[in-house]
């Protein structure tokens, strides 16, 4: 059952729709609506269960994700976007382009890769899952996935948006957390239905990032026909957090040269 997903929409132009990690909500991309809504139609939403999003019914799935952001173009009128995720908003963007390839125009990846889970990874998001689900609150969160989530230089040199970046996972209803865990958990090889991707594709990568490794973004952007890759410098998961005008500047590029080129 797909869930009708809350979601902040400003700017004009082009559509640029940019799915939010885990776990966190589409609050993250501040820097980003700001940035290029005088550009782009900047439209954010809430992943199910996160944010402003009902978690809704059905059993944990990418896939549903991928739905649920399907509907979302047809509720606010938008034919096709480019379509950008990071972390678990890149596995969502990645199942989008497999469900819905009419509704893309181009995509970003970031901090994110086409491998499933591992035995052990697995076993460690569904552990977290119990434990949110036990505890009702998120301090396995707190523990386990928070310190992953920036890199070493903005914990030394930027305060502010690490103490954004907690206050966000603070936030997280423990049930979407877990639900999304169980998701990802969940989520099948992807590399070779990417192979089939009709749109150009930008592959974004922290240098700093110790959950997604620059192999892996390279492996991801090898599995796609059209692909190129950035490392962005002294960020580490939350690149498009950490370093705003430098992943803002990117999209745009990215975005701007698909307008030109799109019928």
């Amino acid at each position: 059952m797909t869930v009708q997903l809350y979601a902040r929409d400003v700017g004009s132009g082009t559509p640029l729709v940019l799915l939010h990690a885990f776990p966190l909500s589409s609050a993250m991309w501040l820097a980003q609506r700001e940035g290029l809504a005088g550009r782009f139609r900047v439209i954010t939403p809430d992943l199910r269960g996160f944010g402003g999003s009902v978690l809704g019914a059905g059993e944990p799935s990418i896939d549903a994700m991928a739905d649920d952001v399907a509907l979302l173009f047809k509720h606010r009128g938008v034919p096709r976007a480019v379509v950008g995720g990071l972390s678990l908003g890149g596995h969502v963007a990645m199942a989008l382009c497999r469900r819905h390839p009419d509704l893309v125009l181009g995509t970003v990846l970031a901090g994110t890769r086409a491998g499933a889970d591992g035995a052990a990874e697995r076993e460690r998001r569904l552990r977290q899952a119990e434990r949110l689900e036990r505890d009702g609150t998120v301090q396995v969160l707190m523990e386990e996935i928070l310190p992953d989530l920036v890199g070493p230089t903005t914990l030394r040199q930027r305060a502010l948006i690490y103490g954004r970046v907690r206050g966000l996972v603070q936030a997280t209803p423990p049930q979407a957390a877990a639900w999304a865990l169980r998701a990802m958990a969940g989520r099948a090889e992807v590399a070779g239905t990417l192979r089939d991707l009709r749109v150009p594709a930008l592959v974004v990568v922290g240098g700093e990032d110790s959950s997604t490794t620059e192999d892996e973004a390279r492996a991801l952007a090898g599995a796609l026909p059209d692909a190129e890759v950035l490392v962005v410098p002294r960020a580490g998961h939350l690149c498009a957090v950490e370093q705003p005008d430098l992943f803002n500047q990117a999209v745009a590029e990215f975005a701007a040269a698909l307008a030109r080129t799109s019928p």
